[in-house]
């Protein structure tokens, strides 16, 4: 009966190939759209498979001016919040975050960055890596900060 049920449904995956791509949805908020005339970024924002967010990694750049503060806290915190416009596109909040990965140019920074992180993830707090990195796509960032969440 199982080998049955799983032929079944392979058939029906090999004959119906958008039952498969259909769980996958690109969340793209607006406050992501390029600006006029410019290109479109290599990149989703987040993919939605299923009832799992997978947010692409995030820096502190204001999404109008595309700075990055010069503060450091305030680079995590803007960070954090383009993470959270993701979120919120998904149909999620933080609260439905289960991973999180940092990546830091400076591991010395980690304090000034938990004393942020943890005025935004409350406990339990997602399972979470921290990677010191030599440096970032952006030169000017000191941080980024992927997550993956489900409803």
């Amino acid at each position: 009966m199982r080998n049955n049920l799983s032929a079944l449904l392979l058939g029906a995956l090999l004959l119906c190939p958008t039952l498969v791509a259909a769980a996958k949805k690109v969340i793209n908020p607006p406050e992501f759209a390029p600006a006029p005339g410019a290109a479109a970024p290599m990149f989703s924002p987040g993919i939605l498979d299923g009832d799992t967010l997978y947010v692409s990694g995030q820096i502190g750049q204001n999404l109008k001016t595309k700075d990055v503060p010069a503060e450091f806290e305030a680079e995590v915190q803007t960070t954090l919040d383009n993470i959270g416009i993701i979120l919120k596109a998904g149909g999620m909040t933080f609260e439905n975050v289960v991973s999180v990965q940092i990546y830091l140019t400076d591991m010395d920074l980690f304090p000034r960055m938990n004393a942020v992180y943890s005025k935004v993830f409350n406990t339990p707090r997602p399972s979470r890596t921290t990677v010191g990195v030599t440096k970032l796509a952006n030169a000017k960032a000191h941080i980024e900060i992927t997550v993956t969440a489900r409803k």
